[in-house]
């Protein structure tokens, strides 16, 4: 894990966190967060927790006036809950962070200095790790088209001459390196420049919408930065929400995505690819369930 760096100079952090069915990795990832100096505060936006974890919630407020909870919303989505936080938050960095990510003392800040002279808009994340301490799938990509999404999700990405999206095996770079694509799990940005974009693209309900920030940052002519030295244990899949449910909100956003990625051309190539997109992810989905006798 990333360890404390030095104080550079003043900077107000406030964490974005969104939970949904999150269970206890949850309570974990707010002890973790708060126990880094550097976070002026985190906002916690209840999408829908069970019982026993919004008690658990409430009995956390109080202990630190850096927690927020904001509830009674109901499940607006990932990408209206973040810009929802965002709207709250008093920092001049905002951290989107999930709510099964680790972090340690000085990995937000580490974040944040990866940006300094960068160009505006920018977005920063770290390097995701899994419980055995290997690099996940999504910290960093590449660029999200129809070709490298179709060679990524089938053997063709082992042909010469075929885009792999993921780079998760590819050599970890010495620093801060730009790439096209972060993942959504770890995202810090100046609030001026998530102002400058409007946040969050609020028709992804769930999945994708990081990708699509992504792709606004560099159509603006901005940096994403992945940083090696900020690593977050994320665990990834705690949700209780049901495997169809959250592969059908990922099919309408790769959907969306390829719709808005172009002129007609994309438009065209996103209905004609819109049945296999479907057959592979919710036909995977469904194999998936059929094999765990869900």
């Amino acid at each position: 894990m990333t360890a404390a760096s030095p104080r550079l100079k003043p900077v107000r952090i406030s964490v974005i966190t969104v939970s949904y069915q999150t269970g206890p990795a949850l309570l974990e990832s707010i002890r973790a967060t708060l126990s880094d100096p550097d976070i002026a505060e985190l906002i916690v936006v209840d999408n829908g927790n069970p019982r026993e974890t919004r008690r658990d919630l409430a009995n956390l407020i109080g202990r630190d006036d850096r927690l927020r909870l904001l509830q009674g919303h109901g499940n607006i989505g990932f990408a209206r809950a973040c810009n929802y936080g965002a709207r709250q938050a008093i920092g001049d960095s905002l951290f989107f962070l999930n709510p099964d990510a680790i972090i340690s003392p000085g990995t937000a800040r580490t974040l944040v200095q990866a940006g300094t002279g960068r160009t505006t808009p920018w977005v920063s994340g770290g390097r995701l790790l899994d419980a055995q301490g290997q690099e996940q799938r999504g910290a960093r990509r590449g660029r999200l088209t129809f070709l490298s999404a179709l060679s990524s999700f089938s053997p063709l990405h082992r042909l010469p001459g075929f885009p792999n999206l993921h780079w998760e095996d590819q050599p970890l770079p010495d620093g801060p390196t730009d790439v096209p694509t972060l993942s959504g799990a770890c995202l810090m940005m100046p609030r001026a420049s998530f102002d400058a974009l409007g946040g969050f693209d609020p028709a992804y309900f769930l999945h994708v919408e990081d990708i699509a920030l992504c792709r606004s940052v560099r159509a603006a002519g901005g940096s994403v930065i992945f940083v090696p030295g900020a690593e977050i244990l994320h665990y990834g899949s705690t949700s209780q929400a049901p495997r169809l449910t959250v592969e059908a909100h990922k099919l309408r956003g790769f959907l969306r995505y390829f719709w808005t990625s172009g002129g007609l051309g994309a438009k065209l190539g996103t209905l004609i690819g819109a049945p296999f997109m479907a057959a592979a992810i919710l036909g995977r989905a469904w194999w998936l369930n059929l094999k765990e006798g869900r």
